[in-house]
């Protein structure tokens, strides 16, 4: 069950942090022994760091045999999160497709998954995670990563237990947590400017909370590696990263101590070389903000120096956009979002929608032949929140699952595209509801090529559909806020249910990534149902390319 806790921050009393030495500058805090007190930014160290072996020179032991029954992982829905109530029909609805667009799509390739060599599920969701970089695709589900030749879509290495990329941080006969958990909840990033993978992973076992975060020291997925371990002050739920010139950004739900959104900058540039004296800075937003996203940038343009990254999350009919600014050489500079308690910098009206599953962890999505359904996890934004740097503006593009409304009341994607998110108070250029016809569709990802054309890639399923992987696109010639024509890349092949067991489970993210190389190609990764039964999920790695990109 969901543990919901609402706890004063006064009354928080964990310790262990490192000091950093502007410790006594006015604003700051960096030890959990003192609690975090309105407008602070925390400032810690890593508690371990070092540069690892070649990974592929470690001693990985060979996948085990029988790992026991596997668990369906609990849900941590916002302690807010109410039922909704009078669903409206969608204010931004598209019922039909848009204009078909020409593409190059290439054959879909198995990724983890229960027909996969080698590799046993250990739970549900996957929670899959996966980006394209020079030469190699590394998808990474919630027990285990491997990594594929980008050009024939050959395994070089795994599946591994995504623990051992930490093996030896503690040092000789001193494991610390991120080298003993394999606790999941991973991200797979990569750094299209300084070409670099950024690996990361949570560990929440054992009474320590800690964020596991592994940069590579080239474009060699199978290389050295940075490795770092920040303890958190509490549960730090659904860690999702942004790249951005001046740090990794991460965001995190809180449970077990803390309530609500946390946002950190960790130091990318010292990261980068292996710097132990990289710091993370973090600001928590408390309750009700949840579910929020920093921005990743794609494409070799960073926004301009001193640009602060955004972050956005839902709100009431809205979208809420918060300036993260950090400062690592005098954090008493770092700020987010406004007043003490971090409001966000603008709030954007969008067209009304309904939050899918009534926003509060019900299942809503149909499988052909049982009554049982899915889950949407529709109260939160979808990974990625993606950002791209053109001559002439900037553009942020989103995505969240919602309920159409009456009369037919099916999940569909929302999507955005905000432009200049700087300004004091951005707008939306354009937005859509992705509804063609009575498929359901969840679980997006969304992304932008360096032309502006947007891809968009999500799970499908309805009473007539098995669980399988489409996407859409549209072209910048395209009217607003309409996507093309829909095509399946994977078709389901079963439902994800039993006569004796239903597993509602499903996520609880994908990753859609843009080719570095071509800056065109989209690269999207997920789970889709290969047969009847649970806890039998298997993954794709597919690939797509609107032909007017070259």
């Amino acid at each position: 069950m969901l543990k919901r806790y609402l706890v004063l921050l006064a009354a928080l009393t964990i310790t262990g942090f490192q000091t950093h030495p502007n410790i006594h500058a006015q604003g700051l805090i960096s030890s959990l022994s003192v609690p975090p007190q309105a407008g602070q930014v925390e400032v810690r160290s890593a508690r371990k760091s070092d540069t690892s072996i070649r990974l592929d020179q470690m001693q990985i032991p060979a996948a085990p045999v029988n790992l026991g029954p596997p668990t369906e992982k609990p849900i941590r829905l916002n302690p807010n999160a109410s039922a909704s109530l009078g669903l409206s029909v969608d204010g931004a609805l598209q019922s039909t497709p848009g204009p078909a667009h020409p593409a190059t799509v290439g054959a879909p390739k198995d990724g983890l998954g229960s027909n996969f060599p080698n590799f046993q599920i250990e739970n549900a969701p996957p929670d899959t995670s996966g980006a394209v970089g020079k030469t190699q695709f590394v998808q990474w589900v919630n027990t285990s990563f491997a990594i594929f030749d980008k050009a024939t879509g050959n395994r070089l290495l795994g599946p591994i237990k995504g623990r051992f990329l930490w093996q030896g941080l503690g040092g000789p006969g001193t494991p610390v947590p991120c080298e003993v958990n394999n606790d999941g909840d991973p991200v797979v990033s990569y750094d299209r400017v300084a070409n670099r993978w950024v690996l990361s992973q949570f560990s929440v076992s054992g009474g320590t909370f800690a964020q596991c975060i592994a940069v590579s020291e080239t474009s060699d997925a199978l290389g050295r590696y940075h490795r770092y371990e920040y303890e958190e002050p509490a549960f730090n739920d659904y860690p999702h990263m942004g790249v951005w010139r001046d740090s990794y950004y991460f965001s995190y739900n809180m449970f077990e101590g803390l309530s609500g959104a946390r946002a950190c900058a960790y130091d990318r540039k010292k990261m980068m070389v292996g710097d132990p004296t990289a710091t993370e800075q973090c600001f928590q937003l408390g309750l009700p903000f949840f579910g929020i996203l920093p921005a990743d940038a794609d494409g070799r343009r960073f926004a301009p120096v001193g640009r602060p990254n955004y972050f956005v999350g839902l709100g009431n009919n809205s979208l809420l956009i918060w300036k993260f600014h950090v400062d690592f050489a005098n954090p008493v500079n770092t700020t987010m979002g406004t007043g003490p308690t971090h409001q966000p910098n603008a709030m954007i009206p969008v067209a009304r929608f309904n939050l899918a599953c009534s926003g509060t962890g019900d299942t809503c999505v149909p499988q052909p032949g049982t009554s049982h359904q899915l889950d949407s996890l529709g109260e939160r934004l979808m990974f990625r929140l993606a950002y791209r740097k053109f001559t002439s503006r900037e553009a942020l593009v989103l995505n969240h699952t919602v309920d159409i409304g009456p009369p037919t009341g099916r999940t569909a994607i929302r999507w955005y595209e905000i432009r200049n998110p700087d300004a004091a108070q951005p707008t939306i250029f354009q937005q859509g509801t992705f509804s063609p016809d009575s498929t359901h569709r969840w679980m997006g990802s969304i992304a932008m090529d360096k032309v502006g054309n947007i891809g968009l890639a999500y799970s499908i399923s309805g009473t007539s559909v098995k669980p399988g992987v489409a996407f859409t696109a549209r072209a910048p010639t395209d009217p607003p806020g309409i996507m093309g024509a829909e095509s399946v890349i994977k078709a389901g092949g079963g439902i994800q249910d039993t006569p004796s067991r239903h597993l509602s489970r499903w996520g609880d993210y994908s990753g859609l990534t843009v080719d570095p190389v071509d800056d065109c190609t989209f690269w999207f990764t997920t789970e889709f149902q290969g047969a009847n039964g649970v806890f039998n999920w298997r993954t794709t790695i597919a690939k797509f390319k609107l032909n007017s990109c070259h």
